[in-house]
């Protein structure tokens, strides 16, 4: 039997398969409502029997976009557009799930198909980005607003907001996005977080924002839906976030409510990292972006704390994510760019494994396509 395409529980929500679609960011929201193209992006990946299809990076209030153009829920009438994905979803027997995100000090750029780079302050699309402390991104980047107490208290509550809003659309999992330098990354990372209160200094200092968010999160949402946070692993850089911090971090999440961790890295200063070795130290660019590069991370978090872990990373192959599941390595196992370039890439891969009959993965309406596609004979070459 084919582990990847076994059935899952966490807490009330039970995936049909291990396949995770990794949040995308589609840069094509209006004030951050969804469009038709969010239902034809998403629906896709279900009619592909990923077993959890996540929405992208969803902004909990307008300042916490990465672009102008990102998906938000600040509101009650941006959850009401996105009810009828999530229906969709669930009807293909898959789970919706939504990250929740704020871009914090990366903000207020443009989309990477317009160039990528930060707004100009005179851009009537741009606004002030906030972080931890006043400290640039990159050199391109503007010089971010160091949140107070009071401000950073409020971030916990807009959270809780729109994890209530998410509930209500009818997703039935949440991720907490900690990675990539965006808010509660900047927070856990010395190299952004240079503040000397409570929310700063030392680890526990820098830990405190993303606990007490993950806190409140699961207090709101009830006990019956799982929670996933996704964290950079490593930041790669000199005095930055290691792995022995995510080891840590990931047992107070656990404390927390927290019930999977998704292992990225990178993103600190700039865009994600790409491999380290074992130091947490870059690799050559020759040597970068292997398949299953991150995996270890997911394995490290997965055999030192309870968790759950999610593998994302170069994972491309069906026999590779198999691999991955079955020797334990993870517990789910998460796509991006290869799901983009194959939608569907689950149905494939089960057909790979000999596990497409076993689960009757092909939704009914091209399952008798498929069936006779089989009975076709192959095309003779010209002699």
């Amino acid at each position: 039997m084919s582990e990847l395409f076994s059935p899952i529980t966490v807490r009330g929500v039970t995936f049909p398969n291990r396949v995770v679609v990794s949040p995308l960011c589609m840069y094509s929201a209006v004030e951050g409502m969804a469009q038709p193209w969010h239902f034809a992006h998403l629906s896709t990946f279900a009619r592909g029997k990923a077993g959890l299809v996540f929405a992208e990076a969803t902004a909990v209030e307008a300042i916490g976009r990465i672009t102008p153009n990102c998906l938000g829920i600040w509101s009650d009438a941006h959850a009401d557009v996105l009810k009828p994905i999530t229906a969709f979803i669930e009807d293909m027997g898959c789970v919706p799930g939504i990250q929740l995100a704020h871009a914090g000090r990366k903000a207020s750029t443009s989309a990477p198909f317009l160039g990528g780079k930060p707004l100009e302050a005179n851009d009537p699309q741009s606004w002030p980005t906030v972080g931890p402390s006043a400290i640039q991104t990159a050199a391109n980047f503007p010089v971010p607003h160091a949140l107070s107490i009071d401000e950073i208290h409020t971030l916990t509550d807009t959270f809780v907001a729109a994890a209530k809003r998410s509930v209500d659309a009818g997703f039935k999992v949440i991720e907490l996005h900690g990675a990539h330098g965006y808010l509660l990354h900047s927070f856990l990372s010395p190299i952004s977080n240079q503040r000397d209160d409570e929310y700063g200094g030392s680890i526990e200092g820098r830990m405190r924002l993303s606990l007490e968010i993950a806190s409140a999160v699961r207090k709101a949402v009830g006990d019956d839906m799982p929670l996933f946070f996704r964290i950079s692993a490593v930041d790669g850089m000199e005095g930055g976030w290691t792995m022995d911090d995510s080891v840590m971090l990931s047992k107070a999440l656990g404390e927390h409510g927290i019930d999977v961790v998704d292992c990225s890295s990178g993103g600190v200063s700039g865009a994600p990292r790409f491999r380290t070795d074992d130091d947490g130290k870059p690799l050559t660019t020759s040597s970068a972006r292997t398949p299953g590069f991150q995996v270890p991370y997911a394995t490290r978090i997965k055999n030192e704390t309870d968790l759950k872990s999610m593998a994302v990373g170069v994972i491309i192959d069906p026999q590779q994510a198999e691999e991955i599941a079955s020797s334990g390595q993870a517990d789910f196992i998460a796509l991006g760019r290869e799901i983009m370039h194959n939608p569907f890439w689950p149905l494939h891969a089960a057909r790979a494994l000999g596990a497409d009959q076993e689960f009757d993965l092909w939704p009914k309406q091209y399952k008798w396509a498929v069936d006779r596609r089989s009975q076709i004979a192959p095309l003779s070459k010209p002699a």
